[in-house]
């Protein structure tokens, strides 16, 4: 994510299926995604800049009058990044998050109907969406396509929960790691 873009947005949507999104993860976590990713496409090793860089852009959730809505698939919840020591404190990481000011962040319950085969994206306004791939990442620009990826976003919405259900799903995942240890 570019964090000039992020600057720019008013607001930030961000759909993630198996993975807590960059702007939310601990540092433990994010080390762990980057070394993956580092392995695998066999790219120079900057795991401590790329950290860094990561956690930096965490501080556009506190500053400017952007707003964020996050969803995370309630998978993300359970797969395994790091371990359970780092899965830990992840998830207290996303406690905390659902009580930040500018951010409105839901589940999708494991159980809901989804509209259609989805991937992870983040839009920015209503004139950009980023998609990783394991490959590339997307930019998608065209009006029509950002359309419906704002429609995919708001059913995808209207399918998640927030607050204290939400919490109850962060804690049920804190319950099963506590008792893996």
């Amino acid at each position: 994510m570019s964090v000039q873009l992020a600057e720019k947005t008013k607001l930030m949507r961000i759909y993630q299926p198996t993975l807590i999104p960059g702007i939310l993860q601990t540092a433990e976590y994010a080390q762990a995604i980057l070394k993956r990713s580092i392995e695998r496409h066999r790219i120079p090793d900057d795991l401590e800049a790329g950290v860094a860089k990561r956690l930096e852009r965490q501080q556009l959730l506190y500053r400017g009058d952007r707003r964020f809505h996050i969803l995370v698939a309630e998978q993300a919840l359970y797969t395994t990044v790091g371990g359970d020591g780092v899965m830990l404190g992840q998830l207290d990481r996303l406690l905390a998050a659902i009580g930040l000011p500018r951010v409105s962040f839901g589940v999708v319950p494991s159980i809901a109907e989804l509209p259609m085969q989805i991937t992870n994206f983040v839009m920015f306004d209503d004139k950009k969406v980023m998609v990783e791939t394991p490959a590339a990442e997307l930019t998608i620009t065209q009006p029509r396509e950002i359309t419906v990826y704002g429609q995919t976003f708001d059913a995808l919405a209207g399918q998640s929960v927030t607050g204290d259900v939400a919490r109850t799903l962060i804690r049920r995942a804190l319950t099963i790691r506590i008792q893996a240890e």
